[in-house]
């Protein structure tokens, strides 16, 4: 756990990659969910040859989005699937309108939108029920909903959101930490992803090795988005 960091630390890394490096925070989201859409493939058993004609998979990848930057992780996800031939939809907890307005999310959302990648918002607890029945037709969850910033209790209808995904028994991957787990202390928030696999940014969270951590994370997948490395050392 030497090289695991807290939300606050991971807070500031991206803070001095941002300003101090100058690295825009929309390249950081862009290689982020590359790197989700990478892990996401070798958990598909798909016939494909990505970006050609015969580009073809049968197998279908629904990700699940918060309003924050963790659900821009998803909509770079989506794209990169997309592109390869794998059928995807993505699912968007919050107003779509809201989400459009400003930041980096917003940006691959409406890229999204313009490439007709198919998009429903989920504004209610009715709507979340539902969903549960639909998600069965899927081999493949991304979790983009929460990152490591949540520090407070898991509200609905992300509560009965996650809970219902849990009990579906689909592999699930979660973008840089399960959705509802205290990146610090690897408490349960109320409610948190159990993923089979934890996509993680930069370096690990301390939270994957404290309390509920370990049961929550799955295997554990640090991946680089040009973050440099004398901020991580």
């Amino acid at each position: 756990m030497r090289n695991a960091f807290t939300r606050e630390e991971m807070r500031e890394l991206d803070r001095k990659a941002i300003e101090d490096y100058l690295i825009p925070g929309i390249i950081l989201m862009e290689n982020a969910g590359r790197n989700v859409a990478g892990e996401a493939v070798k958990m598909l058993k798909c016939s494909h040859s990505p970006q050609t004609e015969n580009s073809h998979c049968t197998q279908k990848v629904a990700v699940l989005c918060g309003k924050g930057n963790n659900g821009g992780d998803g909509y770079v996800a989506a794209r990169h699937l997309h592109n390869q031939g794998i059928p995807v939809t993505v699912f968007v907890v919050a107003n779509i309108s809201d989400i459009l307005k400003e930041g980096d999310a917003s940006v691959n959302l409406q890229i999204l939108l313009k490439m007709k990648i198919p998009v429903q918002e989920l504004s209610d607890i009715v709507m979340i029920k539902n969903l549960a029945k639909e998600l069965y037709g899927y081999d493949v969850i991304i979790d983009a909903l929460f990152g490591t910033g949540l520090s407070g209790e898991v509200r609905e209808p992300f509560k009965t959101l996650i809970n219902t995904t849990n009990d579906l028994r689909i592999p699930i991957i979660s973008a840089d930490i399960p959705s509802g787990l205290d990146a610090n202390t690897g408490e349960v928030l109320g409610s948190a992803v159990r993923a089979t696999k934890t996509v993680t940014f930069a370096v690990s969270k301390k939270g994957f090795y404290l309390n509920e951590g370990p049961s929550h994370t799955g295997e554990i997948i640090i991946t680089d988005i040009s973050i440099p490395k004398e901020l991580v050392s």
